[in-house]
């Protein structure tokens, strides 16, 4: 795996900004649950541009391949983001939405089970690849989305996500040695 200096830190005026356009919904969608909404950085055009920037910075240069984004949220920052570094898009979706041949991978979530697809030709052999999402919670879906694009033969050179509720633990169900990037940490 080639190595990538991928630094998390943003400035603190561009941090403060991008937390400004989350909001707290209490009590989503289960009680006790305080919901990080990031329909207000979409809405904003420069925030959600300031957000893209950041998200974008670390990995150019990187020899990327293509952009992951996990379904529905990653879809929006992962094709923006593969936008603003020139490489492809894949979508890694939900089971049964994709038409052709696929490849998944179950995994477990808090209240159940999920399968995470891609096509089975949407890389090619040895392409490097950044994984998208939108938040960072229990590691579940990107740990299934690493495994899933290591089956189609493809290197994880690492993730980048908008928001990590480091509570939750999730980075620690990513390798230690593949960069995880995050921009706001609650």
């Amino acid at each position: 795996m080639s190595e990538v200096a991928v630094s998390a830190e943003i400035d603190d005026a561009l941090r403060a900004r991008l937390a400004a356009h989350v909001r707290d919904v209490p009590n989503f969608p289960s009680p006790g649950v305080l919901f990080k909404d990031i329909t207000p950085l979409l809405a904003d055009a420069r925030a959600l541009r300031d957000c893209v920037d950041a998200l974008a910075a670390p990995w150019r240069g990187a020899g990327l391949d293509a952009i992951c984004g996990i379904e529905a949220r990653g879809f929006i920052f992962g094709a923006a983001l593969a936008r603003a570094l020139d490489v492809g898009f894949v979508p890694l979706r939900k089971a049964g939405k994709l038409p052709a041949a696929t490849r998944g991978v179950e995994y477990l979530l808090e209240y159940g089970s999920a399968r995470l697809e891609a096509h089975a030709d949407a890389l090619t052999s040895g392409a490097r690849v950044l994984i998208v999402d939108d938040v960072l919670a229990t590691g579940g879906t990107l740990a299934a989305g690493f495994e899933l694009v290591q089956s189609l033969d493809a290197e994880v050179a690492g993730a980048a996500v908008v928001i990590e509720l480091a509570f939750l633990a999730g980075r620690a169900r990513w390798p230690a040695d593949v960069p995880l990037q995050a921009l706001l940490r609650y």
